[in-house]
Order: structure tokens, then C-alpha cells, then sequence
């Protein structure tokens, strides 16, 4: 039971979670990495590091910086490839109770649409997650998600080859988000996840030259979060489908703000870094704070903003 009797489930499409706070992609490995340390069944659900049909080595260190109020990564979607995934990892992972979300990507539109259609339908996936919104990814000629027309080709025929439901993992690195969405959910798309990480910069002045390796790489943290809550408002405000926030969540309160803009649930990324329970806690202090005022159910707040 939670704090206070609160009701914590929440439905994102067709997808009911016990409670709205799930595990990001790229920040939490494979799950099983905590699996001595965190009731993996306790947390929403948990998102993958991202898989592709081969293995991927990522990028060369130095790959990670902190920087005030966060921290920038060019790992590069580094992961074991998703043969290996399903045969060694994911029942295991399975076994735990944890429900799995699969955060996937490829160089191509037939690469992201083969990649998910080796995913679809395997025991224990909840829901796939295309990821073409990484600023880490310099193969592509340009972060595919910036450009609709390009995301709504991957999702067009990623769409043909899968019957779970699609998550899409959109990009900060726009000037219009909710053209990206619209065009997105056109294509299929079953959720929108809003925000992936913003490209920076950090600077070693003592020898002028870039901290990262890749120079540039992906801000997270809590330095973004009021990018993300503006970005998750606009899209909420302008598609039909749900809406997941990301982006610089450290609290409970933090959570629920996003889901006073509208998100229907929420990732959480680089608090793990710090501690791999922030899932389980963030969700504790959602349902305490909605117990506190007077709230039976955190989908009371959702879209709740009145601006």
C-alpha cells in the first residue's frame, strides 16, 4: 500500500504501471545491475540501455563530464546488441518481476525497424521505445529526431513490423517539439517520451580544449528540467497520445510537476547515478505529497496546469 492509501497506477496507452516512475534508458544498464540492491518489481517499469542489432562499443573516453546542476555523456549508445539481450538478459530480468520497456536504435530506417521486430512480442516486454533523439550519435549526419519528416519515416515502417505498443523518444534540439509529435503520432506512435538530452559543451581551460572526447555530448539533469516541463506541456496541449516527462526529475515533487503539465508518467535518468533507489523513492514521495493534499490518486494532478 502506499503512503496514505494513495493510489499510485497509472495507464500510459495500453500500458498499466503500478506506479508512474520509470527507470530511464542509458542511466539504469539492463536492470539487472541493481538487482541486489533495488526490488526491481517495485519501480513502474524499467527502460533499457539502448539495443541495436550488433553490438556497439560507443565513443572513446572521456565520455563523461559533470557540469553545475548536471552532467553531459557521450557514451554513444554503447550496449551488448539485442541478440545477447534477449537470449542472457532479458529473463533473467524477467524473473525479477520487473517489467521491461525496450529502448532500441539503428543507422537506418530498416535497421530500427528490424531491430524492434527482433523485440516485438518477446516474454516480459511491456512496450519498445525507438530512440533516434541521442545527440551522441554522429553516424546519423544529424539527430534523426530533429527532422519530422526523417523520425516519421523510422516510425512509419518501424510501425509495420511490431504489434507492441511504440514509445518515441523525442529531441530537445528543436524549435517546434509539437511538430515533431504530431507528425510522430501520425505515423503510429502509441506514447511520446519528452525530453532526451540537450547538446552541450564543457571546456578544460587549461589546455583549451573540449572535456568530452566527441567534444560535444548530451546535458541531463536538473539543469533541463524546465526545458522539459515547457516541452511536455506543448506536447500534451497539441497530440492525443500519452505523454512520458524526462528530464532533471530528482523528488517526488519534481515528478508530479510533470504530470501537472500533462505527462501521464516520467523517466528517471541521472538520479541514479547517485542512487540507484530514486525510482522507488521519487514514487514514495508522489503518493505521500498527494496524501498530504488531500488527493486519492496521482492522476488527479495530470494536466492540472492552469496557466
Amino acid at each position: 500500500m502506499s503512503p496514505g492509501g494513495v493510489d499510485t497506477r497509472v495507464t500510459v496507452g495500453a500500458v498499466t504501471l503500478p506506479n508512474p516512475v520509470i527507470a530511464a534508458s542509458g542511466t539504469f544498464g539492463y536492470g539487472l545491475e541493481f538487482a541486489g540492491i533495488v526490488d526491481l518489481a517495485a519501480i513502474g517499469a524499467i527502460c533499457v540501455k539502448g539495443l541495436s542489432l550488433a553490438p556497439c562499443a560507443g565513443k572513446p573516453p572521456p565520455r563523461l563530464v559533470e557540469c553545475p546542476a548536471g552532467m553531459l555523456n557521450a557514451i554513444g549508445l554503447q550496449n551488448i546488441g539485442v541478440e545477447e539481450f534477449l537470449r542472457d538478459r532479458l529473463p533473467e530480468l524477467v524473473r525479477t518481476g520487473a517489467r521491461v520497456v525496450a529502448n532500441f536504435w539503428g543507422d537506418s530506417p530498416d535497421e530500427f525497424a528490424e531491430c524492434a521486430a527482433r523485440l516485438d512480442g518477446a516474454p516480459g516486454l511491456i512496450a519498445l521505445e525507438l530512440n533516434a533523439a541521442s545527440p551522441n550519435r554522429p553516424e546519423w549526419g544529424r539527430i534523426i529526431a530533429s527532422d519530422p519528416t526523417a523520425l516519421s519515416a523510422v516510425v512509419r515502417v518501424v510501425r509495420r513490423r511490431v504489434r507492441l505498443p511504440l514509445w518515441v523518444k523525442l529531441s530537445p534540439n528543436v524549435s517546434d517539439i509539437t511538430a515533431v509529435g504530431r507528425a510522430v503520432e501520425a505515423e503510429g506512435a502509441d506514447a511520446l517520451c519528452a525530453i532526451n538530452t540537450l547538446r552541450g559543451l564543457a571546456v578544460d581551460l587549461e589546455t583549451r580544449r573540449p572535456r568530452l572526447r566527441s567534444v560535444t555530448g548530451g546535458l541531463s539533469g536538473p539543469a533541463i528540467k524546465p526545458v522539459a516541463l515547457a516541452m511536455v506541456y506543448a506536447l500534451a496541449s497539441s497530440v492525443r497520445v500519452p505523454v512520458v516527462g524526462i528530464g532533471g526529475i530528482r523528488t517526488g515533487e519534481d515528478a508530479l510537476e510533470f504530470l501537472c503539465c500533462g505527462a501521464r508518467a516520467v523517466q528517471v535518468g541521472t538520479a541514479t547515478f547517485y542512487d540507484p533507489r530514486a525510482p522507488l523513492e521519487i514514487a514514495r514521495d508522489m503518493a505521500r505529497w498527494c496524501a498530504q493534499h488531500g488527493l486519492p490518486a496521482v492522476t488527479d494532478l495530470v494536466g492540472t496546469l492552469a496557466p
